[in-house]
């Protein structure tokens, strides 16, 4: 069967990023890569910092931070004075859970597409409570329909305190229908938070249009902005029950500033985000969507045929849209995170390529990301060499 053809490349779009030349960076999802013109305006606000922290720190900077965090929720379509910057999404989602005063006998209820640190965090939060933590299996090839029945049946009104799901799933991207499981679980009267890590940048949908009472998203992946740059949204109703991690001096000015001031915190990547969404709106926010859309579904075909696996096969859980794919491993490799992470490893060591492993449901799981820096050759060679490297054991 033919290979659908790769997008044409964004012209001049790799010289916007100091990516090492000589690996394939084929796994933006992780952690990002962050465009000069950003590191630029990043390392000018860390060098007035420097010059006189100060300053810096005492004149201004909550203003600076409030105008920052306005310009980032009006890109993602969510209300400033319900938006936080934080770290990560899983920061986020911890300030969620030690804000809620889970009890005994109360549940949060997830799903086994979640990601693993957040996994950690409804552990943590249910051992220190008295609560307890409950997973929903969802099928990869679920349909939407499937996906909101599957919840619906699973929630305990009265009991489930807590139900998050996953706008885009990291370990096996894919895109949850989260505007309709809110919807479900608001008629059972369930809060739902929904961990878009991966959203922000790479979909258009609004924040406001999903309706969760928590929303948390990074813009440190596909919106181009530095390292630990996050968005918690919260509804209205919840806003005054929301309480930092860490107290601090803006404590009594209620949420979000008591959430984002953490004292002698790095501000500057937060300061320096909206750099970020302009060199994404130069590039044209469309056309980088469809590029790494359309880029990732050829990689996943490519590398999918090297290894002998039919496209009736090749999962596509998270639609058109979503510049991540699936292609499942050969039996028996990748099947615990301990074996994920040394295939992955040993691919970036012998191949040159960064890629992401999953083990999830007891298979191994390759995914591959679309960025406007990628290009078809570099899916091709890993193509070519990975069937070989993946024989050796």
């Amino acid at each position: 069967m033919t290979v659908p053809q790769p997008p044409e490349p964004l012209p001049g779009a790799r010289l916007l990023f100091s990516l090492d030349p000589s690996v394939s960076h084929l796994n933006h999802g992780s952690f990002g890569a962050v465009p000069i013109a950003v590191q630029r305006a990043q390392q000018r606000l860390r060098d007035e910092m420097e010059a006189n922290p100060l300053r810096f720190f005492t004149q201004g900077l909550v203003d600076r931070i409030a105008h920052a965090r306005r310009h980032l929720a009006t890109f993602l379509g969510a209300d400033p004075d319900g938006t936080a910057l934080v770290g990560n999404a899983t920061a986020g989602v911890a300030v969620v859970l030690q804000s809620l005063g889970l009890r005994p006998g109360e549940e949060v209820l997830t799903t086994d597409h979640g990601y693993g640190a957040v996994a950690f965090s409804v552990e943590r939060e249910c051992q220190r409570t008295g609560a307890v933590s409950r997973t929903l299996p969802v099928p990869l090839d679920a349909t939407d329909e499937e996906i909101v029945e599957i919840v619906r049946a699973g929630l305990r009104p009265g009991r489930t305190r807590l139900l998050i799901v996953d706008q885009i799933t990291s370990p096996t991207a894919r895109l949850f229908p989260a505007a309709a499981i809110v919807g479900v679980a608001r008629e059972r009267g369930v809060p739902v938070l929904v961990d878009a890590a991966h959203a922000p940048g790479m979909l258009p949908a609004s924040v406001a249009s999903i309706g969760a009472d928590f929303w948390v998203g990074n813009l440190h992946k596909w919106a181009y902005a530095p390292r630990g740059t996050a968005a918690l949204v919260v509804a209205e109703p919840w806003r005054e029950r929301i309480q930092p991690l860490v107290v601090s001096w803006e404590q009594h000015s209620g949420f979000p500033a008591r959430v984002e001031w953490q004292a002698t915190l790095d501000y500057t990547a937060w300061l320096a985000a909206p750099v970020g969404l302009f060199t994404l709106r130069t590039l044209g926010l469309d056309r980088v969507r469809a590029h790494n859309a359309a880029l990732a579904a050829y990689g996943q075909r490519v590398v999918g045929d090297a290894l002998g696996v039919a496209p009736s096969h090749l999962p596509e859980p998270g639609g058109p849209a979503v510049a991540m794919r699936l292609i499942p491993l050969p039996p028996g490799l990748a099947t615990t995170l301990e074996a994920a992470q040394a295939l992955r490893a040993r691919i970036a060591e012998r191949l040159a390529a960064e890629v992401s492993v999953a083990a999830w449901n007891g298979r191994g799981w390759l995914r591959l990301c679309g960025q406007v820096y990628n290009t078809a050759d570099e899916y091709d060679r890993l193509a070519i060499r990975l069937p070989t490297l993946l024989a050796q054991g």
